[in-house]
């Protein structure tokens, strides 16, 4: 569906291969009946590493886009979607927030909108 189940806003200098741990694990907390996470190719070692080693949890790696053709990657189009819902708040559109937890706090706010128009 694309909802949202943890944010992590991280310094710009950590990479998301190292970062991702956070919002699987917040993700993780929140839900305890996630049963596998869903990553593309960039994510292949360190994410998939730290995932199973901390949570015990598998990694689904999606297919690597083919460079021929357009080609739609069903679970990767619907992280993509909700990125583009994100893009259309006004205050996601520039780099606004002073701390990371308000940075967290108007990607919640933001998704929370998009859910209740499509209500």
């Amino acid at each position: 569906m694309g909802n949202i189940l943890a944010v992590k806003v991280h310094r710009a200098n950590l990479h998301d291969t190292k970062a991702g741990i956070f919002p699987a694990v917040a993700a993780y907390r929140l839900y305890p009946t996630i049963k596998a996470f869903c990553a593309d190719a960039g994510y292949r070692k360190t994410f998939v590493a730290k995932v199973e080693t901390i949570l015990a949890l598998r990694v689904d790696i999606s297919a690597k886009i083919k460079p021929v053709g357009f080609n739609v990657i069903p679970k990767r189009w619907v992280v993509e979607r909700t990125f583009a819902w994100l893009g259309n708040s006004r205050r996601l559109n520039k780099d606004l927030e002073k701390t990371v937890a308000s940075q967290e706090a108007i990607i919640k706010i933001s998704h929370f909108h998009t859910l209740l128009k499509r209500l």
